[in-house]
């Protein structure tokens, strides 16, 4: 059911252009009309449903020419809405949460925040294109999520179990010593259960578990892995031919930059996104950059690695580090040079998306 939350007259001018805005939640979204003047018609709530992105979209093209939308949160309560709306033709905005000396002095509710993001759009201050997270690189954003988790708790459990060796019985300590990591978990895995109320039946059943809980993350991992170089391959198959850039560090730019990369308009602003760009900190007689402590962090990480990467294998690398030491730059500064220079060869081998992989789809 929809709800009225703050009714206004209708536009008599059907041909007038009017700006959607939405609040996103869970449950419902709270979505705004306002005119090309910035009036608020009206504001109303929907559900999450497929029906009530149809209502919701039905009841904004009723004020007039609707062509625009501002909406919050995206990559996560507005994902859908957000794919829905693309696919019917709107351009939609992604909009950051209101600032909070105005969220101070206007108070906040669902519907005001709804206006506040066609605001946004309708003055400029959001400019920033929604993610699609309708192509391979959404694919790519769910088997990586699925396989960093994957890889946490088998570090946890591999800890876990040679914490119980370093305190089990000497016998079955010394059976199971100077074994590699590979050959110990898979000789624990075929311990026979342990028999009895006893600790040392206790740590063997234990030792069992955990080993076939490696054995069975360390096979997800592997099909997560192969699963990520297909998708990479599909959607951006020169990636991986770059020096130092493996399928995770892929995976995590291709993330940053979405389905439709060319939302970012140029390198400058991919290397924004990654939080590579140098960033002015001048004042007075000091002239300065420093780094940048913005973007998407784990995009960063992945450059930072790319270059560790380098650093450690390629001459060219440690021969530009020496060059930018010896003119006087710390090798933090080289390093984030050299972070800025492979964002840019990243940058053009995700562009190079294939055409229709941008187009938008209908929701799910």
């Amino acid at each position: 059911m929809t709800q009225h939350t703050r009714p206004r007259h209708h536009t008599t001018d059907l041909s007038a252009e009017v700006v959607l805005g939405v609040d996103t939640h869970k449950d419902v979204h709270a979505a705004a009309v306002v005119t090309s003047t910035g009036a608020l018609l009206d504001s109303r709530t929907f559900p999450t449903t497929r029906e009530g992105y149809c209502q919701l979209l039905s009841w904004a093209r009723s004020f007039g020419q609707l062509q625009r939308a501002g909406v919050e949160c995206t990559g996560s309560y507005g994902a859908a809405l957000t794919r829905y709306l693309l696919s019917e033709g709107l351009t939609v905005t992604e909009v950051n949460q209101p600032d909070k000396a105005v969220r101070r002095r206007r108070g906040k509710t669902d519907a005001i925040d709804a206006a506040a993001a066609a605001h946004a759009v309708l003055s400029g201050r959001a400019t920033a294109a929604a993610k699609t997270t309708n192509g391979p690189v959404e694919t790519i954003r769910l088997f990586k999520m699925a396989k960093t988790s994957a890889v946490k708790y088998r570090s946890q459990a591999i800890n876990q179990l040679k914490a119980i060796l370093v305190a089990a019985d000497p016998t079955l300590r010394e059976s199971l010593a100077g074994l590699s990591n590979p050959k110990l978990i898979r000789r624990c895995s075929e311990l026979s259960p342990g028999e009895g109320p006893g600790p040392e039946a206790a740590a063997r059943h234990t030792l069992r578990l955990l080993a076939r809980r490696i054995l069975h993350l360390t096979d997800e991992i592997s099909d997560l892995t192969k699963r990520i170089t297909a998708a990479i391959g599909v959607c951006a198959p020169k990636l991986l031919d770059i020096y130092g850039v493996g399928p995770d560090t892929a995976a995590a730019l291709l993330t940053a930059a979405g389905d439709n990369p060319q939302r970012m308009g140029s390198e400058a602003s991919f290397a924004a996104l990654c939080g590579a760009s140098p960033v002015e900190a001048s004042s007075g007689k000091t002239q300065r950059r420093r780094l940048n402590r913005g973007g998407d962090r784990q995009a960063n990480s992945a450059l930072y690695t790319i270059v560790l990467a380098r650093m450690r294998w390629d001459t060219r690398t440690r021969a530009y580090i020496e060059r930018r030491v010896c003119e006087g730059k710390t090798r933090r500064e080289a390093i984030r040079c050299l972070k800025r220079y492979v964002a840019r060869e990243i940058y053009q081998a995700i562009v190079t998306f294939r055409p229709s992989m941008n187009k938008p789809r209908s929701a799910a």
